[in-house]
C-alpha cells in the first residue's frame, strides 16, 4: 500500500500524542486492512479478533482521536451512522450495498458537475453515493457467467413451452 505523506504524518502525530495501546492498535489495523469505509460496529468486530474484550465506547473514543489527528476521515451517509476510512486518498465517492449495508470506495468521479447547478449558482464541491447491491449480494444468477444459448432441441415435448403453459397443463392433468 502506498502511503500518502499526510497520512503517514497523521499516524506519527497520533503516536506522539498517545501511547499505543492494544485496543487502538487493533482499531487502526482493522481500518487499514479493510480497504473500505467501516462502521463503528464493523471496526469493533474486526478489532475484536485481536482484542476480545474491546468495547464499542472504546472504538468511538479511538475513532474520534484518529479523526482529530487526521489519520482517518468520516464518511457521512444521509440518515445513517458515519463510516470511517483511512485518510490516504483524495477526492472519491462511495457505493452502499442495500443488502448488506457495507460501503465501498468508488474509484471514478464524473468530474465537473457545475452544469447541474441552477443558473446563477456555483458548485464548490460534490459528494456522490451510489446505492445498489455489491458483488457478494448479487443474486447467484447474475454472478454466474451466462452460457451461450443453445438451439432448441425439439425431441423434448416441453422444450419450447412457457412456464405458464406447463403450469396450466400440470393443473389440468395434460401431459402434452
Amino acid at each position: 500500500m502506498i502511503m500518502h505523506p499526510q497520512y503517514h504524518q497523521a499516524w506519527q502525530n497520533l503516536a506522539d500524542m498517545e501511547r499505543a495501546t492494544r485496543q487502538n492498535t487493533a482499531i487502526r489495523k482493522a481500518l487499514e486492512a479493510a480497504g473500505r469505509p467501516l462502521s463503528p460496529n464493523e471496526v469493533l468486530d474486526e478489532a475484536r479478533r485481536h482484542v476480545a474484550a474491546l468495547g464499542l465506547a472504546t472504538v468511538y473514543r479511538n475513532l474520534k482521536a484518529l479523526v482529530d489527528a487526521g489519520a482517518i476521515q468520516a464518511v457521512p451517509l444521509p440518515g445513517e451512522v458515519a463510516r470511517y476510512e483511512i485518510a490516504r486518498r483524495g477526492h472519491h465517492h462511495h457505493f452502499r450495498c442495500d443488502a448488506c449495508q457495507r460501503v465501498f470506495d468508488v474509484h471514478e468521479c464524473p468530474g465537473d458537475l457545475a452544469g447541474l447547478a441552477p443558473p446563477g449558482f456555483s458548485v464548490s464541491r460534490h459528494e456522490i453515493t451510489l446505492y445498489g447491491r455489491c458483488s457478494d449480494c448479487q443474486p447467484a444468477a447474475k454472478r454466474r457467467t451466462r452460457k451461450p444459448a443453445r438451439a432448441p432441441a425439439h425431441d423434448h415435448p416441453h422444450q419450447d413451452t412457457s412456464s405458464s403453459e406447463i403450469s396450466t397443463r400440470l393443473r389440468s392433468g395434460s401431459r402434452t
